[in-house]
């Protein structure tokens, strides 16, 4: 039995003294891209196939391209006539899984749970949520490898064992890496990240989803996606002055809110494309997931091409040249969109985005007003920049300017500069040309290669239960999100807006129009500049971090999970709540109508709780802890039959204890943010059976499905408040559509009060084919380890 050394990821702490020092001069070699490569000429012939089951002469935007060319089997997916989009389920087979370390060990727990052998697509696993910013890059690292070296150790020996490739602590953000790496045009890429779609920067099409998706794609398990509308966005015009990327999302943002994307690819097109850097673009779809949107993506372009051969992919690019010949990286020519938004580049101004929710969208001229009026802090308190949003090699060379110019006036950061990169490649180029020290001789503090402050990693001792001001270049800003406090308001802009603003230290400050005093008369910045491209090419830094290209699985390596361990936890499966089979739900009790605004991370806080993202029952204990009540207005509190008062999850325990299966009411976009499949987890886990929506964010939907909770849609989002805590709820038509007699998607529920009246309440279902399965044998995880079974895999 091959057992790995406990010393691979705590020798990390040993070269952390010399790692500056490898940040020599020198270009990417040539990688071997046999793996990383899009099977072109598999996916051309699919395409082809989908073109004769269509109708004749259909034209196909890009998404539809790639999401068709991954398809199983065409006919079964598209055939028959009718509508597709927003309609059909897709069956597909992605061409890649990559997994961030906090979700990784739900997704390899579950994956674990199907006793296979090895994954069945090129997989990757990232550390990067698990270090806590505190003081610096070093320091942080060190202390965080050894708090979490439990986690890690079982990461990296589940790594060996089933072929993954393992991205070690200090390596970087699982999008950037994955950018730098891995991203190729037309591309089908799942991730445990509700940021995956970043690597769309690249042309393709890179989703978020739970662990229990990911599962899908290691096991070979078809993939399904209901087809998602396409909403197209075209650029024209050119970015001017101080106006980014950023600046297009956030005001994109503003345009759709945090629904308006949902069910959707957001696909950019127009002559304004093809001038953004590749970089930019993927800062662009990253935020994509703030509005909703399943991923975006934009036609293959040089910029595609110049940066796949700086980061040594050229095969790639090749390969990519011969595809977009045969007119896979792009739309067909009068291709229809379900929805198409104009934006004019040359009149795009900077925006800053909240606070408290990333769609909330104010022009920087009118910035100054917009606080005053809302009686808003105007003191600028902490300023961040960095994370998987915004670090790349552009974006540090252009605050980097901005931070030459205060420092040639005499200025340093007049608040907490801090700064992520965000991955060893970055930090090692931007060292060696001289970015760093920039920014750090104005008074920046440079962090570790990691998420840190962008998830709630940040140990924050100023302005604890204080309101306060942040400006962030991160992608979300809820509530309590970045320090834990409820009280700090981060407002989203650009890396350059953010870096101006903090040596004014003043929010009523305008970088374009304003100056700042200094002894030597007022001072103004210029417009910021910079390269799109390491002028003399990357470096890669400490190598070491990195994993050996495609390894082979080691069947006999033992992983690593301690019976005592309040970290790590095996998964016993959920039971069905169709014992037989079939039939209706049994009857629940309503447990409480969920209030407004509740993301993933009010039902599954991150922060100090990542540590047991690999133990459900330890986990479990934060569920809905920042949820408001709707019967009460009250955070966190929950009555029993009995009318006693306790916590949320509590008050859940005590259901479990007695067997009692309950049910939840909940508001609009339940669920929206984070890819959190602990969200669903943690209800099921403790017996929830039904949730009743006025609307879902998708991912969450789909996460809720898998573990086998029967997610319902209001058909009158006024039925909201016809079910109250204690009711008694029973489904009826369940059992026709579990038995597929029913060609309706209505479920109607029989509202029982403790009075004694009693009301139906009509809902809709948007279950699949096997969806339905997923519910009658309790989860997707089961199904799945059956249909092994029976095909003696497992």
């Amino acid at each position: 039995m091959v057992l790995l050394a406990s010393s691979r990821v705590s020798g990390l702490t040993r070269r952390l003294a010399n790692k500056r020092t490898l940040a020599t001069p020198a270009s990417l070699p040539v990688k071997d891209c046999t793996s990383i490569t899009p099977p072109y000429p598999r996916l051309l012939r699919t395409l082809d196939e989908v073109r004769n089951v269509l109708p004749k002469g259909t034209k196909l935007t890009l998404a539809e391209k790639i999401l068709y060319a991954h398809l199983r089997n065409p006919e079964e997916s598209l055939g028959g006539g009718g509508k597709v989009r927003g309609e059909r389920y897709l069956k597909l087979r992605p061409d890649r899984v990559a997994m961030q370390d906090a979700s990784a060990q739900m997704a390899l727990l579950q994956f674990m749970t199907c006793r296979l052998p090895s994954c069945a697509v090129p997989a990757s696993i990232h550390c990067d949520h698990l270090i806590q910013a505190q003081t610096g890059a070093e320091s942080d690292l060190t202390r965080s490898i050894e708090a979490n070296k439990e986690v890690f150790d079982f990461l990296q020996s589940a790594a060996a064992k089933y072929g993954i490739e393992f991205w070690k602590p200090g390596s970087g953000i699982i999008h950037q890496i994955v950018l730098e790496n891995y991203a190729a045009p037309g591309l089908l890429m799942l991730g445990t990240d509700s940021h995956t779609p970043n690597a769309g920067g690249l042309g393709m099409l890179a989703i978020g989803v739970g662990g229990a998706d990911a599962v899908d794609a290691l096991t070979d398990t078809p993939w399904e996606l209901k087809a998602p509308l396409v909403t197209g966005v075209k650029l024209t015009g050119q970015l001017q002055g101080w106006a980014t990327p950023k600046d297009l999302i956030l005001h994109l943002a503003g345009k759709l809110t945090v629904r308006g994307g949902t069910g959707r690819i957001i696909e950019y097109f127009g002559p304004g494309v093809p001038a953004q850097s590749c970089t930019g673009l993927a800062t662009i779809a990253n935020m994509g997931a703030e509005v909703g949107a399943t991923t975006s993506t934009f036609p293959y372009s040089d910029n595609m091409r110049q940066y796949l051969h700086a980061t040594g992919r050229g095969p790639v690019a090749d390969a990519a040249d011969e595809a977009a010949k045969q007119g896979y990286l792009s739309a067909d020519e009068g291709a229809e969109y379900d929805e198409v938004i104009e934006i004019n580049l040359s009149e795009l101004e900077p925006h800053l985005n909240g606070p408290f929710t990333p769609d909330l969208a104010t022009p920087l001229s009118s910035f100054s007003s917009f606080l005053n009026e809302n009686k808003y802090p105007t003191t600028l308190s902490s300023a961040l920049i960095g994370s998987c949003t915004n670090s790349s090699y552009e974006d540090m060379s252009r605050v980097a300017s901005i931070a030459e110019q205060a420092k040639a006036a005499g200025l340093k950061s007049k608040v907490p500069f801090l700064v992520t990169p965000g991955s060893e490649l970055i930090r090692a180029t931007t060292e060696r040309d001289g970015l760093q020290g920039t920014l750090e001789s104005v008074g920046a503090t440079v962090l570790a290669n990691a998420c840190g402050p962008c998830i709630g990693q940040w140990k924050r001792d100023e302005k604890k239960g204080e309101d306060n001001a942040i400006l962030t270049s991160f992608n979300r800003n809820f509530k309590a999100r970045n320090d834990g406090n409820l009280k700090t308001m981060n407002f989203l802009a650009s890396p350059e807006i953010v870096t101006a603003m903090a040596f004014s230290g003043d929010l009523n400050f305008n970088p374009v129009t304003d100056s700042i005093p200094t002894p030597n008369g007022p001072f103004k910045f210029t417009p910021p500049s910079g390269d799109r491209l390491p002028p003399t090419g990357y470096t890669p830094g400490d190598l070491s971090y990195a994993p050996s290209p495609s390894p082979a699985p080691e069947p006999d390596t033992n992983i690593a999970i301690s019976p005592s361990s309040t970290r790590l936890e095996i998964l016993e499966p959920f039971g069905s709540n169709f014992p037989s089979g079939g039939g209706e739900l049994p009857k629940m009790t309503c447990l409480m109508r969920v209030k407004g605004k509740c993301t993933t991370d009010h039902i599954s806080a991150a922060g100090a709780w990542l540590k047991y993202k690999g133990h459900l029952s330890n986990i479990s204990e934060n569920t809905l802890m920042t949820a408001v009540n709707d019967e009460g207005g009250q955070i966190n509190v929950a009555r029993d039959a009995d009318g006693s008062e306790d916590t949320i999850p509590k008050t859940m325990q005590k259901y479990q204890a007695r067997s009692e299966p309950w049910m939840l009411v909940v508001d609009e976009n339940y669920g929206e943010g984070s890819a959190r499949e602990h969200a669903a987890l943690q209800p099921r886990f403790y017996g929830c059976a039904m949730i009743v929506a006025r609307s879902f964010a998708r991912i969450h939907e789909t996460n809720l499905k898998k573990q086998g909770i029967l997610p319902l849609w209001f058909v009158n989002k006024s039925d909201y408040s016809k079910i109250s805590a204690h009711d008694k709820v029973t489904t009826i038509g369940l059992e026709q559509v579990m038995n597929s007699t029913s060609t309706l998607p209505i479920v109607k529920l029989r509202v029982e009060k403790p009075s004694g009246e009693v009301e139906e309440i009509e809902t809709r279902h948007t279950l699949s084919v096997d969806q339905i399965e997923w519910l009658r044998a309790g989860s997707a995880l089961n199904w799945i380890g059956e249909q092994a079974r029976k095909a003696g895999k497992a």
